[in-house]
């Protein structure tokens, strides 16, 4: 079941008339866990039995850290609960991927070694819910935070269809506490909350579906190299598209939960405006780079053990970052281009102290961030090295007699789209939506509603699922 679908209309109406009714609210928190997993059984119902597994093992595992007092047991119940969780996103997630390197190590050394061919289908949203309940004990074991007073607000904060299969991720520390006491959505809560998923269904489905989305494929999935401005064109393209669609999601899911009344953490605040990349990983995805920043990151040194372990760090933290997207070698190049980039910023930290841009040098710097985070989209998006090799040299101006792919309506739009975008993200660089929202008028408010809620209506049933749940 995917927001952008009449299916799940239909399902959040029974969802906001259940938790409207006056039950007890045990029970509207039962009805809340019972529709979070019918939101997720409807993808592959038999994966269920992998959520609850995850979700039994680690409630047990922190009761365990909770009560132990031996060194030894918490650290042995701190590895039951890793074990498990990782355990279970290598086999489905990296299974084929580890199995296929394995088989090319072997090959290289004159071995002859064919992997048994397997069926293994990932689970929609794993890296999402692992990554969450992996922080509810390691909060425990580092004793950040104490463990939840039962297991249904447990259960509930891992199974939250709204963030379930791709985000935001969230702390327990963030969630818990919310379904320890009634909520239920005020009336602004409510036009807020359908406005945000407005605005998110049409960034989805409009933007990175309808105008986006064809102009990528047409570029990346073409069988001729391009020239520079296809190139340059289908990259562009694709940021937009990867933006509208995964900050879609996460408006959407932060909408969805408002309506219910809960509060879910901010996922992007318009990254397309960062100056530098330290700046661009404070604004994109947000949830995934807390959590890298403090589970990763932190443990392995930070910047507080010395340059070189700095940078070691920043490098691990950020291949690691690029595998979780997915099992290619791809994704780790495209983690190591960012890796690379935070640790030359870093080092330019010390001579351009104390140097602080103007509005031009400031716009200068944020294109320059934006050109090379648009770089490295090209491995995230290239299914092969290959094909991103062509892409670059399209973009380098190295595909010579290229055959123009885009037509003039797609490099209009694509133009159009992008320009909007990033105008948009500068002008919004040092505020919320929240603040834009409260200052437009009334009827400009109602008629912009209007308009996205019509052309997502005309665009259903053209729309795709979204980029990050193969994540």
């Amino acid at each position: 079941m995917i927001f952008n679908s009449l299916v799940f209309v239909v399902f959040f109406a029974i969802v906001l008339i259940l938790h409207s009714m006056p039950f007890s609210w045990r029970v509207k928190k039962i009805n809340l866990l019972i529709a979070s997993y019918i939101f997720y059984a409807a993808w592959n119902p038999p994966f269920v039995i992998l959520l609850w597994l995850s979700t039994v093992v680690d409630w047990f595992a922190a009761r365990g850290l909770a009560a132990a007092e031996n060194p030894w047991k918490r650290r042995a119940w701190m590895m039951v609960s890793i074990v498990v969780s990782l355990g279970l996103l290598c086999y489905f997630k990296y299974g084929h991927f580890l199995l296929d390197n394995f088989a090319h190590m072997v090959s290289m050394a004159g071995f002859k070694y064919s992997p048994p061919k397997s069926s293994i289908i990932l689970p929609i949203g794993i890296s999402f819910y692992t990554f969450a309940t992996m922080s509810y004990t390691l909060d425990i074991y580092l004793r950040r935070s104490a463990p939840a007073r039962n297991f249904l607000d447990y259960a509930l904060f891992v199974t939250f269809f709204p963030h379930l299969v791709a985000g935001p991720i969230m702390r327990p520390t963030e969630l818990v506490p919310q379904f320890e006491v009634p909520h239920q959505a005020t009336a602004s809560q409510m036009r807020f909350g359908l406005a945000l998923m407005t605005l998110g269904l049409f960034e989805k489905s409009v933007l990175a579906d309808g105008f986006l989305g064809p102009v990528v494929d047409l570029v990346y999935n073409g069988r001729s190299a391009p020239g520079f401005i296809d190139a340059w064109m289908g990259t562009l393209a694709f940021s937009g598209q990867i933006f509208c669609d995964f900050a879609g999601y996460s408006i959407t899911a932060i909408g969805a939960a408002l309506c219910l009344g809960f509060a879910l953490s901010d996922n992007f605040r318009f990254p397309y405006a960062a100056i530098g990349f330290t700046d661009f990983w404070r604004r994109w995805h947000i949830t995934l780079s807390a959590w890298l920043r403090d589970y990763v990151y932190i443990p392995m040194g930070g910047n507080k053990r010395g340059n070189a372990r700095t940078y070691f760090s920043l490098m691990a933290t950020m291949l690691i970052g690029g595998l979780w997207h997915g099992a290619s070698w791809t994704f780790v190049v495209w983690g190591g281009l960012h890796g690379l980039y935070l640790s030359v910023e870093r080092m330019l930290r010390k001579p351009f102290r104390g140097y602080h841009p103007g509005p031009i040098a400031g716009a200068a710097l944020g294109l320059l961030t934006f050109l090379f985070v648009n770089i490295a989209w090209v491995f995230f998006r290239a299914k092969t090295f290959p094909q991103a090799i062509v892409i670059l040299r399209g973009m380098f101006g190295r595909n010579h007699h290229a055959e123009p792919i885009l037509a003039a309506i797609y490099l209009i739009t694509t133009t159009l789209i992008i320009g909007g975008l990033l105008l948009a993200h500068s002008l919004m660089r040092n505020k919320t939506l929240e603040m834009a929202i409260a200052r437009l008028h009334p009827a400009t408010l109602t008629a912009l509603w209007t308009i996205m809620a019509f052309a997502v209506v005309i665009q259903h049933g053209e729309s795709n699922g979204f980029i990050y749940f193969q994540f």
